[in-house]
């Protein structure tokens, strides 16, 4: 079957967006993006900025231009990820049979912002209530998407890892480092982690046989200046690595050089840094929510409450010393990418959806 023609509503800056469309363009679709940020996105035919910002009245005046972006283009599919925002371009897109829209939930828009307002809520049930095709990386989020009573048909698609580029290390580093690659702002406690490193260096004596222990900070974020303080004040300025926001490449290097992961958000739907951590081997410490629990046991981890300093450094503690239970562990995740949350598989699904009749035409 010939490939789609598939316009998308998304965050064209995201490494989410830019890997979405790669996939799909090596299966031979045709993509578009429309955005507020502007970006490349590899592969796309065009990359369309609209209301540069995200103020919340300009999803609305744009509304307009992004319906004459769909008649112009004419797509088979248009897709909106992220339900609100870009969500609502989608829902709202004026799209007419044969076209069919779809939207992914990332997470937090499902979980956390409908719950901030009622209007807030309307409109993200109008918008799910509009759509020929839902997914959702958890089944948590997906659970959630029920409750506003959406025809569509709704399906687990994950991000995924890509487990040809996201490989353990052909040797376990000699060190104890551990690393996270979680963004630098207040939903993913980047402060509790240093907190809990902290703790971890402090009860844990450097002798000569033992080296440093260091933390690796990815992802970058808003809360930058305030963890350089954190870690200033805390005597860690040695032992953190404030590394930002990186490419594959680099944060492949960094999951290969530590030996343990750490992601404790307050609220998440399956992670791909999670994923990717595994896929390199790594042991993970994660926070106890409803899209963790199907990925972390005591085989490969340990979940742990998402603002808990003292159980992160108590479980730092344990691991540090126990090279033999890591590598089983790292093990343990690395199969279970494998065989769950390869990428190639679950885009693979995805364009399997695309090309599938609608139902109207079935």
């Amino acid at each position: 079957m010939s490939g789609q023609r598939i316009l998308f509503f998304a965050d064209a800056p995201s490494v989410h967006t830019r890997r979405w469309v790669a996939e799909m363009v090596a299966r031979g679709h045709q993509c578009w993006v429309v955005t507020r940020q502007a970006a490349e996105v590899p592969g796309a035919q065009e990359v369309i900025t609209l209301s540069p910002g995200l103020d919340k009245p300009g999803w609305f005046k744009t509304l307009p231009a992004i319906r004459r972006i769909t008649r112009r283009l004419n797509p088979d599919w248009v897709h909106g990820h992220y339900v609100t925002g870009y969500g609502l371009w989608a829902a709202a897109c004026g799209a007419r049979r044969p076209t069919r829209v779809a939207l992914t939930a990332w997470g937090s828009d499902i979980l956390v912002t409908p719950r901030e307002s009622r209007v807030m809520r309307a409109l993200v049930g109008w918008s799910l209530r509009r759509v020929d095709l839902i997914t959702a990386d958890s089944q948590d989020v997906l659970d959630e998407i029920a409750t506003y009573g959406p025809t569509a048909p709704r399906h687990l698609i994950l991000w995924g890892a890509d487990t040809d580029k996201f490989v353990p290390a052909a040797q376990p580093p000699a060190g104890f480092d551990v690393v996270s690659l979680r963004s630098w702002e207040a939903n993913y406690n980047i402060d509790v982690i240093v907190e809990g490193f902290a703790a971890f260096v402090a009860q844990r004596p450097l002798v000569a046989s033992v080296q440093a222990s260091r933390l690796h900070l990815l992802g970058g974020g808003p809360d930058e200046a305030a963890l350089r303080e954190q870690v200033v004040r805390l005597g860690l300025a040695e032992r953190v690595v404030f590394h930002g926001r990186v490419g594959d490449a680099a944060m492949v290097a960094a999951l290969q050089g530590s030996r343990v992961s750490v992601t404790i958000p307050t609220s998440d739907a399956t992670s791909v840094s999670l994923l990717e951590s595994m896929a390199c081997g790594l042991p993970i410490i994660a926070s106890d929510l409803p899209a963790n629990r199907p990925w972390v046991d005591s085989a490969g981890g340990t979940l742990i409450a998402p603002r808990d300093a003292a159980a992160l450094a108590r479980t730092l503690l344990a691991w540090a010393d126990a090279p033999e239970r890591l590598a089983a562990m790292g093990t343990h995740n690395r199969q279970q990418i494998e065989q769950r949350a390869a990428r190639r598989t679950q885009m693979d699904a995805m364009s399997a959806l695309y090309n599938a009749p609608s139902r109207s035409a079935a």
